[in-house]
């Protein structure tokens, strides 16, 4: 598969007027730069912003294969037929890929999934994966941070809730920490609490028992842990009755 990026527009017009002897001495005064494979140009972050781990690996990859299939260019005619082939399955799975994520947030091990359901090679569906984790659009840390923020504030989840979900998305288990890292138990319960009312205030048939029972079921089932239904139930039933 080939990986090429668009050029700057410094690198189009040859870095502009200024002369070899301008050009080495700006050079020289830069810290060095790794190498790179011909046609990918480095990826330029904001003041301050720095690529995460997982981001620089896939980078890394990246280059790699651009690397590998720019010396396969070079090589024979079975070489190059071979390449080309890669490349037509490249352009299937950035296809595939990006009509998926065009839809929804998707994790990596969810689009992989994807990929190889529609049979996609494995080699070239990881350097697509790759691909798509060095320019940003594949990024598991960012998903669970939405997915969090989701879960919280539209559909009034717990947090057992919440973690079982990014468990099954495949989530990494440091990801899911630092997006629960500044989770609030306090504001936890204020929000368990109003999702109880809003709940009881619409079992206006049911006599309390009832009620109560199956408002503890709901409780559950949104992922809050026992001692903040306990709370939340007891609250909910006292505005029932207006106390």
């Amino acid at each position: 598969m080939v990986v090429r990026f668009f050029p700057s527009e410094e690198e189009r017009e040859g870095r502009g007027s200024r002369s070899g002897t301008e050009r080495s001495e700006r050079e020289s005064s830069r810290s060095p730069r790794p190498k790179r494979a011909s046609g990918v140009a480095p990826v330029a972050y904001l003041p301050g912003a720095a690529p995460s781990e997982r981001a620089q690996a896939a980078f890394a990859a990246v280059q790699a294969v651009a690397a590998a299939d720019a010396e396969t260019a070079e090589s024979g005619p079975g070489d190059r037929a071979s390449a080309k082939a890669r490349e037509k399955a490249g352009k299937r799975a950035t296809n595939v890929s990006l009509h998926q994520l065009a839809r929804r947030g998707m994790s990596r091990w969810e689009l992989e999934q994807v990929l190889r359901k529609r049979e996609v090679d494995d080699t070239v569906a990881q350097a697509e994966l790759d691909r798509l984790a060095s320019v940003g659009l594949l990024d598991d840390e960012a998903l669970a941070v939405s997915l969090v923020y989701a879960a919280r504030a539209r559909k009034g989840q717990g947090r057992q809730a919440i973690e079982r979900e990014l468990h099954r998305r495949h989530i990494a288990a440091d990801a899911i920490a630092a997006a629960l890292v500044d989770y609030d138990q306090e504001e936890e319960l204020e929000r368990a609490i109003e999702v109880a009312v809003k709940r009881v205030s619409q079992m206006t048939g049911l006599d309390d028992q009832t009620a109560e029972r199956r408002l503890y079921g709901y409780m559950q089932r949104r992922g809050y842990s026992g001692e903040t239904i306990g709370i939340a139930v007891g609250d909910a039933m006292r505005s029932r009755h207006g106390d």
